[in-house]
């Protein structure tokens, strides 16, 4: 159903595209991109560490369906061979050769077929990027060769570990106090102790990253990237990858206070997006301790800074996801329980605010799969104002006790309002698409702006009946999960 949608809008709007002006960074792009894994949910599901379902690559492509609904970009883990696990690298952030495709989420073949089976359905994948450090072969500084065929094959040692590594000053490695000429030089950033650090300013790692990053799109057909802990060196590296292999979308963790991530963006040339992890934590706080004050126009987030346009914003993933802890200010913290009403409010409403909010809003797996016909909904709601990543929030009200904001898309408006002691009067000239507990979306008609860029795919035609969101295609008509109501 999708695709052929996709392909009569893209047809009729082709001469109205406005190109991306950086490199990962689409314009005015509608978006919504799904984490689809959690820390070692590639384990069997007997385990308590994959309650939310196993992840693996045969695992999804069970879901692919329902993820070519309703997402536009997915977000995969690690998927080359590594340290831990069964043998084959666990969750796969300390990798040991990146030209093996098999790790413990399964086999090069299954994840090729799993690639394929999304982008049929017009939904991109991006690869989880780690670069800053990497495992070993036998000991602490030797490594496995990489061969990228066509890209070249490449063999890091220990003179490509930054110097100040603890490879380096721990007595109980292979190479403790190495000459100066055996190691590379000063790390670029902060240091990552769990392996080695990879010194980026030696010419051949560099082309190891750049041939890497360009067979990962070439051959192995990802769309996009998430790179892994970019504080761990300088944003002109990342910025440097990128334009040897033009990603669609990329996306850097750099898990810091707004004013570094900033200072991230003007050192990557503006060449990616990022997590804003500051906005992240502002909307726990705001929803938890019923502060919604600071949900308007955060100032200690990039829509605050004025930089909506390069933000992927979200509410929790695999390294926060009952692995931080919140105190008393449970929101995804170790000690949370999605089945509770109180936890699944605070949740739903921080997801209504990201998805009518500009940027590209990640859905986190677990929440997905408890709430999913409430997310898909809010997705729709977004879908169907054409919501986009530099949409205007045109106004923006609270009290202690509730949140209101009207946001412009491509199509329409939406307005959000949050809180237990909301309106419920639907204003005018609007028309209520989405009901929840502690959140109500209304929809009100009226492009503005440019059409709807062609890598957005359409959904179908959206149609409100009885306050529900539904789609229409061929005359039939279906809900927010692509199941026939007629």
């Amino acid at each position: 159903m999708k695709k052929t949608i996709l392909i009569v809008v893209s047809l009729f709007i082709y001469a109205g595209v406005v190109r991306a002006e950086n490199i990962g960074v689409p314009s005015e792009c509608e978006d919504v991109m799904l984490q689809v894994f959690y820390w070692d949910s590639y384990k069997n599901q007997t385990s308590t560490d994959s309650k939310y379902g196993r992840t693996r690559w045969i695992d999804l492509l069970k879901d692919t369906a329902a993820i070519n609904a309703n997402f536009d970009l997915v977000w995969f883990p690690p998927s080359a061979y590594g340290d831990g696990g069964n043998g084959n690298g666990g969750v796969g952030y300390t990798h040991r050769q990146l030209s093996n495709q098999t790790s413990d989420w399964g086999s090069r073949a299954k994840l090729e077929e799993l690639i394929a089976a999304l982008h049929k359905g017009n939904t991109r994948v991006l690869a989880d990027i780690v670069i800053n450090h990497r495992g070993n072969k036998s000991n602490w500084c030797d490594f496995y060769a990489d061969n990228f065929g066509t890209y070249g094959t490449y063999q890091l040692t220990q003179q490509h570990i930054c110097s100040s590594d603890e490879g380096f000053t721990n007595s109980s490695s292979t190479c403790y106090g190495a000459d100066k000429s055996e190691r590379g030089n000063a790390d670029t950033g902060s240091n990552f102790d769990g392996a080695r650090d990879l010194d980026h300013t030696n010419e051949l790692v560099q082309n190891w990253a750049k041939a890497y990053v360009q067979w990962m799109i070439n051959v192995m057909k990802y769309d996009g990237f998430r790179y892994d802990m970019t504080l761990g060196y300088h944003g002109r590296y990342l910025s440097m990858y990128n334009e040897a292999s033009h990603p669609y979308l990329s996306v850097s963790e750099l898990w810091d206070g707004i004013d570094r991530q900033v200072r991230h963006l003007q050192e990557t040339n503006y060449n990616t997006m990022i997590f804003d992890f500051p906005l992240k934590y502002q909307i726990h706080q705001a929803i938890v301790g019923g502060s919604y004050g600071k949900l308007r126009n955060p100032s200690n987030s990039l829509r605050g800074k004025g930089y909506a346009k390069y933000a992927v914003t979200f509410l929790d993933n695999h390294d926060t996801f009952e692995r931080e802890s919140y105190g008393d200010n449970q929101f995804g913290g170790q000690n949370i329980n999605l089945k509770n009403p109180t936890h699944m409010n605070r949740i739903l409403q921080g997801y209504a605010y990201i998805l009518m909010m500009p940027g590209v809003p990640c859905v986190f797996w677990p929440h997905w799969k408890t709430y999913q016909s409430e997310i898909n909904a809010l997705i729709a709601a977004r879908k169907l104002a054409g919501i986009h990543s530099e949409s205007a929030v045109l106004s923006e009200t609270t009290s202690q006790n509730n949140y209101e904001a009207v946001i412009q898309g491509h199509h329409g408006q939406v307005m959000l309002r949050l809180g237990s002691n909301r309106s419920t009067e639907t204003p005018e000239g609007y028309e209520k698409v989405v009901n929840g507990p502690v959140h109500t979306v209304y929809y009100k008609a009226g492009a503005q702006g440019i059409v709807t860029p062609s890598n957005s795919p359409s959904r179908g035609e959206k149609v409100v009946k009885d306050g529900q969101l539904y789609l229409k295609y061929e005359g039939r008509m279906y809900d927010v999960q692509g199941r026939r109501v007629n």
